[in-house]
């Protein structure tokens, strides 16, 4: 986007806020409809008496940075200052030097976990991002690391720590270039940091905090606002309006200095002594009444500690140290249940094609060669990949824009017998139909067969107890088809069987070919059950809907069999997690969990997925169990092209504790 176009939609977005603060009536902002939206803004003029500040003696360090430092295993420590003549100092209360780190350090941020203290800080001499980790039982430094140089200057360098325990750094660049690296686990600096995704932040931005408890990445943008970035590695690049300048916000000069108070976050006016405090409501961030300084010449950072209900602020404003105390309400953050995060252990190469490309896959076992197993996976946009156990794609048919896909052994194929992949093509609304070499997995083309359905989407297939292998694919509209596939003198034929509909889009099925019940997904509606056999009649029953532990989009689903009991995988798309129920009455579920980082093998968390497929098959090693496959709707570290990853179901049993 170029600069004119840049500000004509901040000025829209203003016009649209402007407007809603002077109807009272201001609309709910959402991040996935829409990736700018406005704020709540009431203008509070302050009334109270002007906080009073005192200047501290930093001992002549050139400071650049100053935060408020709290360790329980080091009790003396208060202050933790930056600066480009005496580097990095820990202070006490009366601001005598307890430990120092020689260099020039400029802008720094922190976390502190159970058993190490992580910094970041942006090292002059190096003009890079360097990490530093402190074992804090014996105050003892790990080896150093460093981002490696950018080709921008940081402007700013931000932490934040995820549920995982992963902590990321956030560069904010110049002209609006951002980064997001992770680089540490645990607070303990990760021998390599690895780039996670590349940002686009306002031009003339300049500092950053983020809010762990919330995820919620704070940007200012001088003289136009404060936004809020979903901090998440696996997020999209969204951003919503916390407050403006004047007058379509409350903000009366320019947005410099940024902090976080338990449940409010707090912004310093670069030009004018104010500081504004906001507290989000539902979707709408509400300004509350700013305080008012006795005086400011040009605030650059600003920490804030205390209780509910007192706070002590430490600000560098035009490189003097000042601090001032305030009566300041403010309540804890309300923590969300974490979901379990399992990492994944294996991820294939990305799929030819860009954007929205990548979209089901099907495991195809090998019995006489298990580690020679296949998955075979949709490229939506152009065709079947074909990967090995190890994620390396050994074919690729670029038949056409492929949507869902589905396996069965045992074809009658002339005077072969082969194992069967049929997927449903979107280009010709047909079953295209594979064939794959029981010995060899290697997969080709049979053919296409045609259907009587408008928008083909998802498919699923079933093998009944004689042996006789079924195709059922859906529409958009609702509908669902079952056909005999069947091939004589190796010419396919497909015959329809059953009609069936939910009433609205379906895309996910899975068919439990023991008990001849078909599981279908209803996307913004439930998991739904189903008796294929047509002599019997019984209606569909709910599973489970959506609600507080399916949420929409229901997308990919599999089924796995253990010596005990089966279980149903649904992808819970919308908040990228995975579902586990008994796959029989009353459908209990058993658990929920995400699929994080794996920092050893540089594998990327799992968002937005599509398809899934589950087998309790022994691939050998690792997959002893059975694998879980499952669709990367966003593949970062690096950003490539979609791609799935694997996930070996040991982990999954013994994480939700599974028979």
């Amino acid at each position: 986007m170029n600069v004119s176009l840049f500000k004509l939609s901040i000025l829209s977005s203003c016009l649209l806020l402007l407007t809603a603060c002077s109807q009272h009536n201001m609309p709910q902002a959402t991040q996935s409809s829409h990736p700018l939206t406005s704020a709540e803004v009431q203008i509070d003029l302050p009334s109270e008496p002007k906080l009073q500040l005192r200047e501290i003696d930093t001992n002549g360090a050139k400071t650049e940075d100053v935060q408020w430092l709290s360790l329980s295993a080091w009790t003396e420590v208060s202050v933790l200052l930056s600066s480009k003549n005496k580097g990095l100092q820990f202070l006490d209360s009366e601001q005598t030097v307890l430990h120092q780190i020689q260099g020039q350090f400029g802008r720094f941020d922190y976390r502190i976990g159970s058993e190490h203290l992580l910094i970041a800080a942006s090292d002059l001499q190096q003009q890079q991002i360097q990490l530093m980790s402190m074992n804090l039982k014996n105050k003892a430094w790990d080896k150093p690391g460093f981002i490696p140089k950018r080709s921008f200057k940081s402007e700013d360098v931000c932490l934040y720590t995820d549920a995982q325990g992963l902590s990321f750094a956030f560069l904010v660049g110049e002209e609006g270039i951002g980064e997001q690296w992770l680089v540490a686990k645990q607070e303990k600096v990760l021998a390599q940091p690895q780039l996670v995704r590349r940002l686009s932040f306002p031009p003339a931005s300049t500092v950053c905090k983020v809010n762990d408890a919330t995820a919620e990445l704070f940007i200012n943008e001088e003289n136009t606002g404060i936004w809020v970035y979903p901090a998440h590695s696996e997020a999209d690049m969204v951003r919503q309006a916390v407050d403006l300048v004047q007058p379509f916000g409350s903000i009366q000069g320019s947005p410099s200095a940024i902090a976080i108070t338990d449940n409010q976050i707090a912004v310093l006016d670069a030009e004018k002594p104010l500081l504004y405090r906001y507290q989000k409501q539902d979707q709408h961030w509400k300004a509350l009444t700013p305080l008012q300084l006795d005086h400011l010449k040009e605030a650059e950072t600003l920490s804030i500690r205390g209780d509910f209900g007192n706070k002590s602020l430490l600000i560098l404003d035009d490189k003097t140290v000042k601090v001032t105390e305030a009566e300041w309400e403010t309540q804890a953050n309300t923590k969300s249940k974490n979901i379990i995060t399992i990492p994944a252990e294996v991820q294939t190469e990305g799929v030819p094609s860009t954007g929205d490309a990548a979209d089901d896959p099907a495991i195809w076992h090998n019995a006489a060669q298990p580690s020679q197993s296949r998955i075979l996976a949709t490229d939506k946009q152009g065709g079947l990949q074909v990967s090995d156990l190890e994620g390396k794609t050994v074919q690729y048919l670029p038949v056409g824009r492929l949507n869902n896909v589905d396996v069965r052994h045992g074809f009658k194929w002339g005077n072969q017998t082969v194992d069967l992949a049929v997927a449903s093509n979107r280009d010709h609304n047909s079953l295209h139909v594979f064939a794959i070499q029981p010995k060899t997995g290697k997969v080709s083309v049979l053919g296409e067969l045609p259907t009587t359905l408008d928008d083909i989407y998802g498919i699923c297939m079933y093998r009944d107890a004689q042996g006789e292998i079924y195709a059922i694919p859906n529409d958009k509209n609702g509908t669902f088809i079952q056909y005999h596939i069947t091939a004589t003198q190796q010419k396919l034929n497909a015959e329809e069987v059953q009609r069936f509909s939910v009433k609205t889009q379906p895309e996910g099925c899975v068919v439990d070919d023991a008990t001849g019940r078909i599981f279908l997904g209803e996307e913004d509606v439930a998991v739904w059950v189903k008796d294929l056999n047509p002599k019997t009649q019984l209606p569909m029953q709910k599973v489970i809907g959506v609600g507080d532990v399916m949420h929409d989009d229901i997308e990919g689903m599999g089924l796995y069999h253990s010596k005990k009991q089966s279980y149903l995988v649904v992808s819970s798309q919308g908040n990228d997690s995975f579902v586990v129920l008994d796959a029989d009455a009353p459908y209990t579920v058993r658990g929920v969990f995400r699929i994080g980082i794996n920092t050893d093998k540089g594998i990327d968390a799992v968002s937005e997925t599509d398809g899934l497929d589950v087998s309790s098959q022994n691939f050998g090693g690792k997959w002893k169990q059975g694998m879980l496959v499952v669709q990367d709707g966003r593949k970062r570290m690096p950003e490539t092209n979609q791609n799935f990853k694997y996930v070996p179901w040991e982990k999954i049993a013994q994480t939700l504790k599974l028979d």
